[in-house]
């Protein structure tokens, strides 16, 4: 979403607060540069801070060596060189303002909002005002997706969807022709398959057999024995966005078993996820269709209730889910109630992924969507068609 300073007013008087205070040092804050359209590479050296009033101009507070750093903004500002000038130009910027938002949690409860040093929420405190957390209004006007965006993630999920294809025809035809194909090269394949639809990826995917697929983030082709068999369990989660600026991710996790029966073991397992995964959706669908505002730690509840009455709980060692956006762990609310407590807002015009797991020692099965929220409320699942079941690789 672009930078509009009514928009930003139009949501401090809707959440209640009187100004939003944006503050930097070499970088620290990336959620505050986005949010004012400061390039990545355009970091000084010296503390900078933005106040953006409900009502009336924004100010700046900027250093005498670099007085043009927040140029591109509106509103007037004060130039400082000494540190007492600093603490005098804080002072002022919160004058009269009782609840200032900034990028800070409570008791580090989300560390993802978390940017502004304890030293620099003391000095705002000491003026007097009230500091509460700026994670609604982050996600607000720096989640959030507009249309291209939207269109970016489509057809970054028709290829990411189509790399499963790849990778199991591959395992098929290597262990057919082999008797056996490396984990990493499953894992090359499918970045072979990106770049030949210029697709980005910050890390390759994850290609899991056996007990590696226990392993939430296993580092591919780094555990013992890595060479995929018939009879072999196999996850693979894999994530890319068009190779475009701007562009959002797509993130998508599936299981498959390189035989033409899938064993029982593994068909329970995947069907006590599966049915986790899809009351996770459920209760977005039905929260969006009664506009009932919907927090991220009900959505983790929701799924993980699932898996702990069918008696996984334990085996179920992350959360539910993350925001995704231009990082695939994006800087809006997250499905969770067990890393964290998330009681940021699912918004209109967010993504974010469900992906519940349970890893036992001898094979974990994860089954990852994504869900945008469209402007009306509408929820849309993305990345093809929902797994059903374990696939079986090797009758393709």
């Amino acid at each position: 979403m672009a930078f509009d300073v009514s928009s930003i007013q139009q949501a401090l008087r809707e959440f209640d607060i009187d100004a939003w205070l944006l503050y930097d040092f070499r970088g620290c804050n990336s959620l505050a540069r986005r949010v004012l359209e400061i390039d990545d590479d355009a970091i000084g050296s010296r503390r900078w801070l933005y106040r953006i009033p409900a009502e009336g101009e924004p100010h700046k507070l900027v250093h005498r060596i670099e007085a043009s750093a927040l140029d591109h903004l509106p509103g007037e500002k004060t130039v400082y060189l000494r540190w007492q000038e600093f603490e005098a130009g804080v002072a002022e910027l919160v004058n009269g303002f009782a609840r200032v938002a900034m990028e800070y949690s409570p008791r580090n409860s989300n560390p993802y909002v978390a940017r502004v040093d304890a030293g620099t929420v003391e000095l705002v405190r000491g003026e007097g005002a009230d500091v509460v957390s700026s994670g609604d209004l982050v996600q607000l006007f720096e989640s959030v997706w507009d249309d291209e965006q939207w269109a970016m993630h489509q057809a970054a999920a028709v290829h990411t969807n189509a790399a499963f294809d790849v990778a199991w025809n591959f395992i098929a035809e290597q262990v057919r022709s082999n008797g056996g194909v490396e984990e990493a090269a499953v894992r090359d394949a499918i970045m072979d398959h990106f770049a030949a639809n210029d697709l980005v990826t910050y890390h390759p995917p994850i290609v899991g057999r056996g007990p590696h697929s226990g392993l939430p983030h296993y580092e591919t082709g780094t555990g013992d024995d890595t060479l995929i068999r018939e009879g072999d369990f196999v996850l693979i989660d894999l994530w890319a966005k068009l190779n475009r600026p701007r562009a959002v991710y797509s993130d998508l996790t599936r299981t498959g078993y390189v035989g033409t029966d899938v064993p029982q073991k593994y068909t329970e397992i995947f069907e006590i996820v599966a049915a986790s995964r899809d009351a996770g959706i459920a209760l977005v669908r039905d929260a969006f269709a009664q506009s009932r505002p919907l927090q991220g730690w009900e959505v983790d509840d929701a799924v993980r209730n699932v898996i702990e009455e069918a008696g996984y709980g334990e085996y179920f060692r992350h959360r539910t889910g993350h925001n995704i956006g231009q990082e695939v762990h994006g800087n809006g609310a997250h499905m969770d109630n067990l890393e964290t407590h998330e009681e940021r807002l699912v918004l209109p015009r967010t993504c974010f992924s469900i992906e519940p797991g349970i890893y036992l020692p001898e094979f974990g099965v994860r089954s990852e969507v994504d869900v945008y929220i469209d402007e009306s409320g509408g929820v849309q699942v993305t990345g093809g068609e929902l797994q059903t079941e374990v696939v079986p690789i090797l009758s393709r």
